[in-house]
């Protein structure tokens, strides 16, 4: 009898146990239901993103179909057709950006401030959740959502990261002189290029397989990350190249110093088109290229920022939202409404991409913060607030210190990523 008591008791222990560890995907799908039937649509399209099985769940389930016709009432008075998988998708996606859109142009916004670099922060993207920055001779990746440290990846040439990007399996980056490229999981290591393929690397845009580098001459490198060659010399400028984006179509479009943006076939090699400002000629300090809409935006020297159609390779529109240099535009993807814009005065810019109209802007308000210190790194935190600032506001009534230059940034949902030139980041999240 012990004896069956004892193995009873092992036994009960050992289900208690298992059940405490069983995962999370464990569960049956009418469990999953009701959590997730608590959710809102914008909360729902991020978990859709978790896994297949809540994918799956999410969008063939009735709970979907419920909700939409709770923000769609009209759906189901005309008794029109259960929305399929991918019309419910499209919806979803249009409401997450939609309120991506009213945050980011209406809302408010608190900033989350760390040292990220011994020295300096320069660079900065954002993808999945992860932040990566760049500064020193070291890149680290951050948490999107906690801003906890998570990784870094040191330079091995010694010098620093002029330019990089990287997506769930991979960092590609660019020193003066070679392509590095590192493995986020598994065997840890890093692939270097063989020098000599090119000289004064400047910018680099990538598309797996392939990284194309700027260069001074004028010339953009194509480098194969798999042969680890130099596939092809396309020569797009006269004048040093500033900035590079790849387009989903296999075009290059490449900025230079002299104030015009070259867009090329990658495949051939051939010179389309040679795009330039209605105004005087300044130079071009950064590309970003929205593949939904074809529009190709720019920054420039002057503070105008520059908006083309690659369809027809027609301007759409021009204006100057800043009174010095823009150093950085981006958009997130499958995002067609909000351009992110910051340069040397350190205003964070909100524009229409339709139109070019500031629709927002905004500094750190330096006068309060609390901070909270995160172990084991030791990483301290400052919570700040951003400040609205009016349409007709004077930049340079407002103290420098208050503003320090944004160098870049990186757009995510209902958040941005910007780098200062200091050994600080900040994550705007906006409500």
């Amino acid at each position: 009898m012990p004896m069956e008591r004892a193995s009873t008791s092992r036994s009960s222990s050992k289900r208690v146990l298992t059940g405490r560890e069983a995962p999370i995907h464990s569960l049956g799908s009418d469990i999953l239901c009701s959590v997730f039937s608590l959710l809102n649509h914008f909360d729902l399209v991020r978990c859709s993103a978790v896994c297949r099985s809540w994918n799956k769940t999410i969008y063939t389930s009735s709970l979907m179909r419920d909700l939409y016709y709770k923000m769609n009432p009209l759906v189901k008075k005309n008794k029109l057709a259960v929305p399929s998988q991918s019309s419910m998708k499209r919806y979803l996606e249009e409401l997450a950006m939609e309120q991506h859109e009213l945050a980011l142009s209406t809302g408010s916004a608190q900033v989350f401030q760390w040292k990220a670099h011994p020295i300096r922060a320069t660079l900065c993207r954002m993808n999945r959740g992860f932040i990566l920055t760049g500064g020193d001779k070291v890149l680290r990746l951050w948490s999107a959502q906690t801003c906890k440290y998570m990784d870094e990846f040191h330079i091995p040439t010694g010098s620093s990261v002029i330019d990089y990007d990287f997506d769930e399996n991979k960092i590609v980056g660019l020193t003066e002189s070679q392509v590095c490229i590192w493995r986020r999981h598994g065997q840890r290591g890093v692939v270097q290029s063989q020098k000599g393929l090119f000289a004064h690397g400047l910018c680099m845009s990538y598309a797996d397989p392939e990284v194309v580098i700027g260069c001074e001459d004028g010339r953009a490198r194509v480098f194969d990350m798999y042969s680890r060659s130099c596939s092809r010399i396309i020569r797009l400028q006269s004048g040093p190249l500033s900035c590079l984006t790849i387009t989903q179509d296999q075009l290059i479009a490449g900025g230079s110093t002299f104030g015009s943006v070259a867009i090329a076939d990658l495949t051939s090699g051939e010179r389309l088109a040679l795009l330039k400002s209605s105004f005087s000629p300044t130079g071009m300090k950064c590309l970003s290229f929205n593949a939904q809409s074809y529009m190709l935006f720019a920054g420039s020297t002057s503070g105008f920022a520059h908006c083309w159609d690659l369809r027809t390779l027609k301007p759409l529109w021009e204006k100057r939202v800043s009174p010095n240099v823009i150093y950085s535009t981006h958009h997130m993807f499958k995002d067609k409404s909000i351009l992110g814009v910051g340069g040397l005065d350190g205003i964070l810019r909100i524009l229409d991409q339709s139109t070019g109209e500031i629709l927002k802007s905004y500094i750190v308000d330096s006068r309060g913060s609390q901070s909270n210190t995160s172990k084991p790194q030791n990483q301290n935190i400052e919570k700040k607030q951003a400040v609205s600032l009016d349409e007709d506001f004077r930049v340079d009534v407002i103290p420098r210190n208050s503003r320090p230059s944004i160098t870049c940034l990186a757009v995510g949902m209902k958040k941005v990523v910007t780098t200062h030139g200091g050994n600080f980041v900040r994550l705007w999240r906006f409500s």
